[in-house]
Order: structure tokens, then sequence, then C-alpha cells
């Protein structure tokens, strides 16, 4: 019976697990969906993330040239190949350097753009601040005006009030003089 068990039961697999069943994905949207049903089966697993492929290198070219050789008649026929396979990957290694130059000089003009961006935005900052600045004066200036004149103005009630109080000192002190000069007979009457 033992033998019986160990027939059913395959290497490698443990009991406690049941065996899934091959799914085959027909477009590239169900075989992403199968690799993340893989990946979401076991959370505590981490993902596998490839790296970045290498840039493509041409193969630098030789140090020193012993056997210089050419496409002119005279050559045998076996040399033409070797020459068209030696210029092919000299074009390709020049194709490459141009490309490489390319890109740098793009990369360059890109920043000298940034570069020229942040000094127009600086200079507009600078800009719109001494226009706030000058907007802030011209308003606290009109904050003091408003304050002198208002000031001024209080001093001037005070001066008034002061004068008018003089002035009905004055007065009482006219009625009472007035009123002690008064005849004691009343004029026109007999």
């Amino acid at each position: 019976m033992a033998a019986h068990t160990q027939k059913n039961n395959k290497p490698g697999k443990t009991g406690g697990k049941e065996a899934q069943p091959l799914i085959i994905a027909k477009t590239p949207a169900e075989e992403q969906r199968l690799k993340l049903e893989r990946l979401m089966r076991n959370v505590d697993k981490p993902a596998p993330i490839p790296d970045r492929p290498k840039e493509w290198n041409p193969r630098a070219p030789p140090e020193f040239v012993r056997d210089v050789m050419g496409s002119s008649a005279g050559a045998g026929s076996g040399e033409f190949h070797v020459y068209r396979h030696l210029r092919r990957r000299e074009y390709q290694r020049q194709d490459f350097l141009d490309k490489i130059a390319d890109k740098q000089d793009k990369d360059q003009e890109y920043l000298d753009k940034v570069e020229q961006n942040k000094l127009d935005a600086e200079e507009r900052t600078a800009k719109r601040r001494k226009k706030r600045e000058k907007l802030r004066q011209k308003r606290l200036m009109i904050k003091k005006t408003k304050l002198q004149s208002k000031n001024k103005e209080e001093e001037d009630d005070a001066e008034k009030s002061s004068e008018s109080s003089e002035e009905e000192e004055n007065e009482e002190e006219r009625e009472a003089e007035d009123d002690a000069e008064a005849p004691s007979f009343i004029m026109g009457k007999k």
C-alpha cells in the first residue's frame, strides 16, 4: 500500500497544494493578467524587475590595421566580402557617433532652454516684485496723507473748540458787562 501512495504523489510537489490547470494565454492582455495573478498569489515575494537593456556600442576601430585592402581590381573574390564587412562596421560606428553627437546637442539645447526659461521667469518675477513694491509704497503714502489730514482736522477741531470756548467766555463776559451797565430806568417813557 505504501508503494501505491508513492505512485500517486508526484515528486517535487507538496501534498497540501492542488495542481493548477495549465492556461495558455491567447492575447497579450491575458498573458499580463496571468502574470499579475501569479504575482498576487504570494504578495510577500518580491517581483522581478528587469534591468534596463544596455545601449548598443559598436566595436572600437582597430588600433593598427595590418592588411589594408580595397575593392579594386586584382583582389581575390573572397577579399571583397571581408572589405564589405569592414566597411559596414565602420559605417555603423560612424552612424552611432553621429547619433550620440545629435543626442548631446539636443540635451545641451534643452538645458540651455531650461536655463533661459529660469532667467525669463526670474526677470518677470523681479518686474512684478518691483511693481508690487511701488504699489505698496503708494498705498503707504496715501495712508500717511490720510492720517496726517485726519490729525490736522483733529487739531483744527481742537483749536476751533478752544477758540469757540474762548469766544463763549468773551461773550459771557460782555453779557455780564452789559448787564452791569444796564440803565436803571427805561428810556423813552415818561
